[in-house]
């Protein structure tokens, strides 16, 4: 139904659009008695193979909505309802900010794929803790952060530390976003040297806490083996939890869409099905590589049960879906969860 009859109907609007719309009418939907007992009744999946123990945290499943889609978290008790596992918040800024200016969010029909160039538009920490406060602990919460975007190189860190701090009661992991194309100074982010100042400093402020949360490193599936090399011996030095593999990417190569069309689109990072083979590839890489020695969250081209299998094939403990959720709909959660039900 959703794929013949709503999908159709939604992409004949803008996207950006589109997508508060849709985030109205599940609100909307869900405020109506019994309606959310429907949602989990078509949707939910439950079973005791499907649970995943990693980095200290229990999984009701291993599928997960990837960070982007509930920037604000105002979305994710609803959310639950469609049988996730965990759902990403974010990405969150210190300060609220507008993003980039429209448009900036563009369908690639043909090729079952969205270039974004949203630039981490939030409403800030603060609001995102809020909403935070309403959580019903149906599943797990990871929160994905970054830095705004005026903010001055010597202060980049600071940012992180801000939306550490003050989100570290609220969610039960955190995401390093550094690997986003749509955000300035990207260049910074990714060196080495910054990254392990970065993270050394977001472990110091984890262990003043009682409880300590698991932090992440999402990385971007454009790089090279040397870059992933970097990447293993990063996570061994510094002793993060683990990867998200993989962020969007800058790259426009074997794409079905008409190079004309991609020049008016412009720059932005790239999801959905190009992306489901590179992101394997990185995920096998980095599992290999490692001997399998921290968890990968394998995202990127998951539209079917058989992309997310291939994924956890090659090394990923956990899936996140987003693109793939838009052009599937709920009932891919559905899918992939029965798909790896061990009887």
């Amino acid at each position: 139904m959703y794929q013949t009859l709503i999908r159709p109907l939604l992409f004949k609007f803008d996207p950006e659009k589109v997508h508060y719309f849709t985030f109205s009418l599940i609100r909307f939907l869900n405020k109506i008695p019994g309606v959310a007992s429907i949602f989990k009744g078509l949707y939910k999946v439950e079973h005791k193979s499907l649970e995943r123990k990693v980095f200290g945290l229990t999984f009701k499943n291993p599928v997960g909505l990837a960070a982007g889609f509930d920037k604000n978290a105002v979305l994710f008790n609803e959310l639950a309802n469609f049988g996730f596992g965990f759902i990403e918040i974010g990405t969150v800024t210190p300060k609220g900010q507008v993003g980039n200016p429209k448009k900036r969010l563009f369908r690639l029909q043909a090729d079952e794929a969205i270039i974004n160039r949203m630039g981490f538009n939030n409403e800030g920490v603060e609001i995102a803790i809020e909403q935070l406060k309403k959580n019903k602990k149906q599943l797990i919460i990871g929160g994905n952060i970054g830095k705004n975007t005026n903010t001055d190189p010597k202060d980049y860190t600071q940012d992180y530390l801000e939306c550490f701090n003050a989100l570290h009661p609220y969610v039960d992991y955190f995401v390093l976003n550094v690997s986003c194309p749509n955000v300035s100074s990207h260049a910074k982010l990714n060196d080495k040297e910054y990254l392990e100042e970065l993270i050394g400093a977001v472990q110091e402020a984890n262990t003043s806490f009682e409880i300590q949360k698991p932090i992440l490193l999402k990385i971007a599936p454009d790089l090279n083996k040397n870059q992933l090399d970097e990447i293993v011996v990063l996570i061994k030095d510094t002793g993060l939890d683990g990867v998200i593999a993989s962020n969007t990417s800058t790259s426009r190569s074997n794409l079905k869409t008409p190079q004309s069309r991609l020049d008016e689109i412009g720059n932005g990072g790239l999801s959905g099905k190009p992306l489901a083979s590179k992101s394997t590839e990185v995920i096998r890489y980095l599992s290999e590589k490692s001997n399998q020695s921290f968890p990968i969250i394998g995202v990127g081209g998951i539209h079917t049960a058989e992309d997310a299998l291939e994924k956890i094939n090659a090394g990923a403990t956990l899936v996140q879906i987003y693109t793939g959720f838009i052009y599937s709909g709920p009932k891919l959660i559905k899918d992939i969860n029965t798909k790896l039900i061990v009887k």
